[in-house]
């Protein structure tokens, strides 16, 4: 199944946006009368028959649709500093897209090395990541933000904050309670600082370990992001059957 993007997919009849066009009549060679299905990353799965091929403004008619499809009963949102190699930002979005998330927000924190991002071009990332995983949800991307900003906001779930200090710390899946909205701090590569940590731990936040490998920013993301699927994992199937 191929899956095509329509963000504002409101009614029967659909003219997709110009570049899913080309992709549908150019590359797939889709004809008049062939199934197609779309997602506006908002929940809804439909499957639509194409009306007129054309390759700037390709309509199709919608059969039937889905709402909330393969939704989670979970929530998961992950806050954190993007990397000096912006191509390695771009997979952690790809990877926890096809995983499974919600929220991701970028964050300023002491030891960053990258201040500037293309929202446009991430959330292209997170787009083709939705529909190559046949996924109905698109990921909200929130804007760069600083630290301390970001987590004196208040938040409805659990918090936790990653990092690979002396400190005790317990692992992300013996504190988790499945089915719980949960938000991840994930740190720079020269990790937190001591005063953000504290800082993290006075608003709330309980200091996690996602292993005892020290992990690069990204992949510290994905472990989390993975976990936290892989402990709702007989929730979603519970849903699914």
């Amino acid at each position: 199944m191929n899956l095509f993007y329509a963000p504002d997919l409101n009614s029967t009849l659909y003219t997709l946006p110009e570049d899913e066009s080309k992709h549908l009549v150019r590359v797939l060679r889709m004809e008049p009368g062939d199934i197609v299905h779309l997602t506006d990353g908002k929940g809804t799965l439909a499957e639509a028959r194409i009306v007129d091929p054309s390759t700037k403004h390709c309509s199709v008619r919608i059969i039937k649709s889905v709402k909330d499809y393969n939704k989670r009963s979970f929530h998961l949102h992950i806050a954190i500093a993007p990397t000096k190699n912006i191509d390695r930002f771009e997979w952690f979005l790809e990877k926890s897209t096809e995983i499974g998330i919600d929220e991701v927000t970028p964050m300023i924190c002491e030891h960053s090395e990258r201040m500037r991002l293309n929202p446009e071009r991430l959330r292209k990332v997170l787009v083709a990541a939705m529909k190559q995983s046949l996924k109905a949800f698109l990921p909200k991307l929130h804007e760069l933000v600083d630290y301390k900003k970001f987590i004196s906001k208040p938040f409805n779930g659990e918090k936790f904050i990653a990092y690979c200090g002396e400190e005790e710390t317990v692992e992300l899946q013996s504190i988790y309670r499945k089915g719980a909205k949960a938000l991840i701090l994930i740190g720079p590569e020269g990790d937190f600082s001591f005063d953000e940590v504290e800082e993290a731990k006075k608003a709330g936040f309980l200091p996690i370990s996602l292993g005892k490998s020290r992990l690069r920013t990204e992949t510290a993301g994905i472990v989390a992001c993975h976990a936290i699927n892989l402990l709702n994992s007989d929730t979603i199937a519970s849903l699914r059957s």
